[in-house]
Protein backbone atom coordinates (compact mmCIF):
# COMPACT_ATOMS: atom_id res chain seq x y z
CA UNK A 1 0.00 0.00 0.00
CA UNK A 2 1.09 3.54 -0.62
CA UNK A 3 2.03 5.90 2.19
CA UNK A 4 0.19 9.20 2.64
CA UNK A 5 3.07 11.26 1.25
CA UNK A 6 3.04 9.27 -2.00
CA UNK A 7 -0.75 9.58 -2.22
CA UNK A 8 -0.52 13.35 -1.72
CA UNK A 9 2.14 13.68 -4.42
CA UNK A 10 0.12 11.62 -6.90
CA UNK A 11 -3.01 13.67 -6.19
CA UNK A 12 -0.99 16.87 -6.68
CA UNK A 13 -0.31 15.78 -10.28
CA UNK A 14 -4.01 15.67 -11.21
CA UNK A 15 -4.07 19.21 -12.70
CA UNK A 16 -1.01 18.44 -14.86
CA UNK A 17 -2.62 15.19 -16.00
CA UNK A 18 -5.81 17.03 -16.94
CA UNK A 19 -3.83 19.53 -18.98
CA UNK A 20 -1.13 17.29 -20.47
CA UNK A 21 -2.53 13.75 -20.18
CA UNK A 22 -3.03 13.05 -23.88
CA UNK A 23 0.37 14.55 -24.71
CA UNK A 24 1.93 12.28 -22.06
CA UNK A 25 0.21 9.16 -23.34
CA UNK A 26 0.91 9.97 -26.99
CA UNK A 27 4.57 10.46 -26.07
CA UNK A 28 4.41 7.22 -24.06
CA UNK A 29 3.20 5.16 -27.02
CA UNK A 30 5.76 6.74 -29.37
CA UNK A 31 8.56 6.00 -26.88
CA UNK A 32 7.37 2.48 -26.17
CA UNK A 33 7.00 1.50 -29.83
CA UNK A 34 10.44 2.96 -30.61
CA UNK A 35 12.12 1.32 -27.59
CA UNK A 36 10.17 -1.96 -27.67
CA UNK A 37 8.94 -2.63 -31.22
CA UNK A 38 8.28 -6.27 -30.31
CA UNK A 39 5.12 -5.29 -28.43
CA UNK A 40 3.67 -3.05 -31.13
CA UNK A 41 1.67 -5.98 -32.52
CA UNK A 42 -0.29 -6.13 -29.26
CA UNK A 43 -1.89 -2.77 -30.02
CA UNK A 44 -4.62 -1.69 -32.39
CA UNK A 45 -2.78 0.77 -34.60
CA UNK A 46 -6.03 2.24 -35.95
CA UNK A 47 -6.85 3.34 -32.40
CA UNK A 48 -3.34 4.75 -32.09
CA UNK A 49 -3.64 6.77 -35.30
CA UNK A 50 -7.12 8.08 -34.45
CA UNK A 51 -5.91 9.14 -31.01
CA UNK A 52 -8.54 6.97 -29.33
CA UNK A 53 -6.02 4.81 -27.44
CA UNK A 54 -3.85 7.67 -26.10
CA UNK A 55 -6.99 9.49 -24.96
CA UNK A 56 -8.37 6.37 -23.25
CA UNK A 57 -5.06 5.78 -21.47
CA UNK A 58 -4.88 9.43 -20.42
CA UNK A 59 -8.34 9.13 -18.86
CA UNK A 60 -7.34 5.90 -17.09
CA UNK A 61 -4.16 7.49 -15.68
CA UNK A 62 -6.15 10.52 -14.55
CA UNK A 63 -8.75 8.29 -12.87
CA UNK A 64 -5.99 6.35 -11.12
CA UNK A 65 -4.42 9.59 -9.84
CA UNK A 66 -7.75 10.94 -8.65
CA UNK A 67 -8.55 7.68 -6.86
CA UNK A 68 -5.09 6.63 -5.74
CA UNK A 69 -6.31 6.49 -2.15
CA UNK A 70 -9.33 4.37 -3.16
CA UNK A 71 -8.44 2.18 -6.13
CA UNK A 72 -11.58 0.10 -5.49
CA UNK A 73 -13.49 2.97 -7.11
CA UNK A 74 -11.89 2.27 -10.48
CA UNK A 75 -12.02 -1.53 -10.26
CA UNK A 76 -14.81 -1.90 -12.88
CA UNK A 77 -12.70 0.07 -15.39
CA UNK A 78 -9.61 -1.92 -14.44
CA UNK A 79 -11.46 -5.17 -15.11
CA UNK A 80 -12.54 -3.95 -18.57
CA UNK A 81 -8.99 -2.92 -19.42
CA UNK A 82 -7.71 -6.25 -18.08
CA UNK A 83 -10.08 -8.10 -20.44
CA UNK A 84 -8.53 -6.24 -23.36
CA UNK A 85 -5.07 -7.07 -22.02
CA UNK A 86 -5.91 -10.77 -21.84
CA UNK A 87 -7.31 -10.67 -25.37
CA UNK A 88 -4.01 -9.25 -26.63
CA UNK A 89 -1.88 -11.57 -24.48
CA UNK A 90 -0.39 -8.99 -22.11
CA UNK A 91 1.82 -10.76 -19.57
CA UNK A 92 3.41 -9.67 -16.27
CA UNK A 93 6.76 -9.18 -18.01
CA UNK A 94 5.25 -6.40 -20.13
CA UNK A 95 4.46 -4.19 -17.15
CA UNK A 96 8.05 -3.04 -16.46
CA UNK A 97 8.32 -1.99 -20.12
CA UNK A 98 5.11 0.00 -19.84
CA UNK A 99 6.16 1.57 -16.55
CA UNK A 100 9.59 2.61 -17.76
CA UNK A 101 8.17 4.23 -20.88
CA UNK A 102 5.29 5.89 -19.03
CA UNK A 103 7.61 7.43 -16.43
CA UNK A 104 9.91 8.56 -19.23
CA UNK A 105 6.99 10.18 -21.05
CA UNK A 106 5.88 12.00 -17.88
CA UNK A 107 9.40 13.37 -17.45
CA UNK A 108 9.71 14.27 -21.15
CA UNK A 109 6.41 16.15 -21.31
CA UNK A 110 6.41 17.81 -17.88
CA UNK A 111 10.15 18.52 -17.96
CA UNK A 112 11.37 20.20 -14.74
CA UNK A 113 7.87 20.04 -13.23
CA UNK A 114 8.32 16.25 -13.06
CA UNK A 115 10.65 16.35 -10.11
CA UNK A 116 12.47 13.30 -8.82
CA UNK A 117 9.94 13.19 -5.98
CA UNK A 118 7.03 13.08 -8.45
CA UNK A 119 8.67 10.44 -10.66
CA UNK A 120 9.46 8.30 -7.60
CA UNK A 121 5.88 8.62 -6.34
CA UNK A 122 4.53 7.62 -9.75
CA UNK A 123 6.94 4.68 -9.86
CA UNK A 124 5.54 3.49 -6.51
CA UNK A 125 1.95 4.05 -7.63
CA UNK A 126 2.57 2.31 -10.93
CA UNK A 127 3.92 -0.75 -9.10
CA UNK A 128 0.76 -0.96 -6.98
CA UNK A 129 -1.55 -0.42 -9.94
CA UNK A 130 0.30 -2.85 -12.19
CA UNK A 131 0.19 -5.49 -9.44
CA UNK A 132 -3.61 -5.12 -9.38
CA UNK A 133 -3.75 -5.60 -13.17
CA UNK A 134 -1.40 -8.58 -13.04
CA UNK A 135 -3.51 -10.33 -10.39
CA UNK A 136 -6.80 -9.68 -12.15
CA UNK A 137 -5.35 -10.81 -15.47
CA UNK A 138 -3.86 -13.92 -13.85
CA UNK A 139 -7.34 -14.87 -12.64
CA UNK A 140 -8.77 -14.20 -16.11
CA UNK A 141 -6.10 -16.36 -17.77
CA UNK A 142 -6.86 -19.17 -15.28
CA UNK A 143 -10.60 -18.86 -16.02
CA UNK A 144 -9.82 -18.96 -19.74
CA UNK A 145 -7.74 -22.14 -19.34
CA UNK A 146 -10.48 -23.77 -17.28
CA UNK A 147 -13.10 -22.93 -19.91
CA UNK A 148 -10.82 -24.23 -22.69
CA UNK A 149 -10.30 -27.47 -20.75
CA UNK A 150 -14.05 -27.90 -20.27
CA UNK A 151 -14.60 -27.47 -24.00
CA UNK A 152 -11.88 -30.02 -24.80
CA UNK A 153 -13.33 -32.48 -22.30
CA UNK A 154 -16.74 -32.28 -24.00
CA UNK A 155 -15.23 -33.09 -27.40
Amino acid sequence: MLNQNTIDIIKSTVPALREHGVEITTTFYNRMFANNPEIKAMFNMDKQESGEQPKALAMAVLAAAQNIDNLEAILPAVKNIAKAHVNTNVKPEHYPIIGENLLGAIKEVLKDAATEEIINAWAEAYKVISDVFIQIEKDMYIDQICKDNQIHQRM
